[in-house]
């Protein structure tokens, strides 16, 4: 089965200062699975959207995860698991309904996380997909 990689880019270029150089793709289509790397408030022009608002980065990330499963031939109705990685475990009251407000009527699994930091200090909230196309 070939795996179809798209949004193709180098990490050096979204966190340069961080001196990082791997070869990463935003979506890996392999059959009907479809893996999404995770969400944030970057859109996907990199330029970084909701600065210290949880709800308006989760809002940049759900509809970055509409996109780019829509670009690997899938929908949202797709989705079969989401892990929400917070660093705050009181930004749940204004993460999870703007996730239930895209996902109505999906009923994915999802795994909330609290963890101690994301990849730069503005970055609250990240949304890992998984989708399989039926």
């Amino acid at each position: 089965m070939a795996h179809t990689r798209l949004r193709k880019f180098n990490t050096r270029d979204v966190y340069g200062p961080q001196a990082l150089d791997n070869d990463v793709c935003m979506v890996v289509r392999a059959g009907n699975h479809v893996y999404l790397r995770g969400q944030t408030g970057f859109d996907l022009e990199n330029n970084f959207v909701g600065v210290g608002d949880p709800a308006a980065q989760t809002e940049q990330a759900m509809k970055n995860v509409k996109v780019l499963l829509e670009e690997a031939g899938a929908r949202l109705e797709h989705i079969c698991q989401l892990h929400i990685y917070l660093l705050d475990r009181n930004h749940r009251s204004l993460v999870y309904p703007v996730i239930g407000r895209h996902l109505k009527g999906v009923h994915p699994v999802m795994t909330g996380l609290i963890i101690a930091g994301l990849a730069i200090p503005e970055m609250l909230v990240e949304i890992d997909v998984t989708a399989v196309i039926a």
